[in-house]
């Protein structure tokens, strides 16, 4: 607090400007005590995608971006920082140990950031060590090949995995028992074929291996729907399946799903935002305020529909509920491929 001196004034005024400091002085560490001291938005808005352009972290910080600027909330687009490594665990590693209480900065997660914290992929930081903040959208894991490829639908896939597992490579962004690895590893074991004979080539994001496909130097990309929906709208890419419970609607009303197919296959892939575990309880209510304004107005479900997201409008403790429950689940799954200790 700015200390208020007047030097020119008597005693007695200087004695009531004591006392008027003291008490404002308590006032202030009273609000500072219940989270109740203002906060008026960011300084420098920064939304940081833990990967390299062109993956979902991006399309999920370009939403927001978007979404905040397009409804108002922003004036100006919020700055996108790439901050690639271990698909996650650099950025995560940064904010819980380093930048606490950077109140300008989200960061960008996807249920491939849940299942290697279930996996203790982050180090030794847990689910619980973040401000979960919103959830933004969702779309669907999926598998792709270039559009000049001899596999033509899931069944081809599956014809020439079961003939030789290793002849078939995948691209993926992220490690073994990563995301992208787990859908087709799911995949793999509904067609009889044990995952660990799979030619897995692991990249830093979805753009990579997008790209890998692209230049014939792997046979198939897992990824997220969304993702891979540029280039097969654009003809490069022929998309075999994608992992959803039923057909999607528009650009993707065309693309089968891997369960009519014959292969019972689904994984959803949400995307949203998290916050340093010490950002104070105001600049976390006005972002989350921020978002849940954003997610009710009709020019963001336009913003996320053009980027091929379904609908997923999450915030605060709900989404901090869902998060954990989430993370046990896919703590089970990965212990049932054995990824980590059984608990």
């Amino acid at each position: 607090m700015k200390k208020l001196s007047y030097l020119a004034l008597g005693l007695s005024i200087l004695s009531l400007t004591a006392c008027n400091n003291a008490n404002e002085t308590a006032s202030t560490d009273a609000a500072a005590t219940d989270g109740s001291s203002e906060f008026a938005g960011p300084s420098r808005p920064e939304c940081i995608a833990p990967a390299k352009p062109g993956g979902g972290f991006d399309l999920t910080c370009k939403l927001a971006q978007a979404g905040l600027k397009d409804t108002g909330i922003l004036e100006d687009p919020m700055r996108v920082t790439y901050m690639p490594g271990g698909v996650g665990a650099v950025a995560y590693n940064k904010i819980v140990a380093n930048d606490r209480s950077n109140e300008d900065a989200i960061i960008a997660f996807s249920t491939g950031s849940i299942l290697n914290l279930s996996q203790g992929k982050f180090g030794k930081f847990t689910e619980q060590d973040v401000k979960w903040l919103a959830g933004v959208g969702t779309d669907y894991g999926a598998i792709a090949v270039n559009a000049e490829s001899e596999i033509k639908t899931l069944p081809d896939l599956m014809s020439a995995l079961k003939s030789d597992p290793k002849a078939v490579s995948f691209a993926a962004g992220g490690s073994v028992g990563g995301q992208d690895w787990m859908q087709t590893a799911i995949l793999a074991k509904a067609a009889g074929v044990n995952p660990s004979d799979m030619t897995y080539v692991a990249m830093e994001g979805g753009g990579e291996a997008v790209t890998a496909v692209m230049g014939n130097h792997v046979n198939v990309v897992s990824a997220g729907i969304a993702e891979l929906m540029p280039q097969a709208s654009a003809g490069k890419l022929n998309v075999l399946a994608v992992f959803s419970e039923e057909r999607l609607g528009g650009s993707m009303a065309d693309i089968p799903t891997a369960i009519e197919q014959g292969y019972d296959v689904t994984w959803p892939v949400v995307r949203g935002f998290y916050m340093g575990p010490d950002v104070s309880p105001a600049a976390y209510d006005w972002w989350k305020q921020s978002f849940d304004t954003m997610l009710a107005d009709p020019k963001f479900a336009e913003i996320r529909e053009q980027q091929e997201l379904l609908p997923f409008s999450m915030t605060g403790e709900e989404l901090q509920a869902y998060v954990y429950k989430r993370t046990s689940e896919l703590r089970e799954l990965s212990a049932e491929y054995g990824l980590v200790e059984a608990q």
